[in-house]
């Protein structure tokens, strides 16, 4: 049997797919302001194209970046549940790159993927009801005992990648962030101050948080009763917040 590896994920497994051409994922847009040379990116969706092309992707991104050209401040806004290690990982490098000062709002759920992409921030702040979420990376492997073994390698490099990326940003003890990702740690906001995963907490969208994601509800072992309720009450609220943007 030929040995077969798959990539790797940190929350819902995405399915690359080619979207429509020059569409653009629900839940993912930017919207720029000459007048005050900012722009606004919303990530609310998942991370890496998913079976609908419905994710946002790192190629992406980047091609959106450049078209920003070099705006003085970026306000990242995200409610997301994750996806790709590696569309994350490079999104939060493109991020991290831009000269811009970037402030970056946790709406409803930063989690898996996300809340790494979040640590770009130069500012970050989470709503008095949003959640963090961090875990190990995960992935699916096919082949045999050597194969199994260089997967296992793989993850605990990627494992020791996202570490690095959380310790930089909180300036967190290693070992702590490492035992947190092993128990699938859920953060409210206060506990994300407290941890140093945000620098502060505002008092707005407390109904937002939740996880509907079918796959997501299935992969994570420890979601919040918190987060299962009010769907269609989030759902109403960002829809007037993106409403206020177009």
């Amino acid at each position: 049997m030929n040995n077969r590896s798959f990539p790797i994920f940190n929350a819902v497994v995405p399915i690359k797919t080619k979207p429509t051409a020059g569409a653009k994922p629900s839940g993912y847009r930017i919207v720029a302001n000459k007048a005050n040379d900012s722009a606004e990116i919303y990530v609310y969706g998942v991370i890496g194209g998913d079976w609908f092309g419905e994710g946002v992707t790192a190629k992406q991104f980047a091609d959106d970046l450049k078209a920003l050209g070099n705006v003085k401040t970026i306000d990242l806004r995200i409610n997301s549940e994750g996806g790709s290690v590696f569309d994350g990982k490079a999104m939060y490098s493109l991020l991290n790159e831009h000269k811009a000062k970037k402030i970056v709002h946790i709406d409803g759920l930063a989690a898996s993927a996300a809340s790494f992409l979040a640590m770009a921030g130069d500012e970050i702040e989470i709503a008095e009801g949003g959640f963090i979420m961090i875990h190990n990376a995960y992935t699916i492997a096919m082949g045999d005992a050597r194969e199994l073994r260089r997967s296992a390698e793989m993850l605990d490099t990627v494992n020791n990648t996202i570490i690095d990326v959380y310790a930089a940003r909180t300036k967190g003890d290693r070992k702590k962030i490492a035992q947190m990702m092993d128990d699938e740690t859920w953060m409210t906001g206060a506990e994300a101050v407290e941890n140093g995963f945000a620098d502060r907490m505002v008092e707005n969208l407390k109904i937002a948080a939740r996880v509907s994601n079918p796959k997501a509800i299935e992969t994570f072992k420890k979601i919040p009763a918190a987060l299962k309720p009010n769907n269609r009450r989030a759902a109403a609220a960002f829809a007037r917040i993106a409403a206020l943007k177009t």
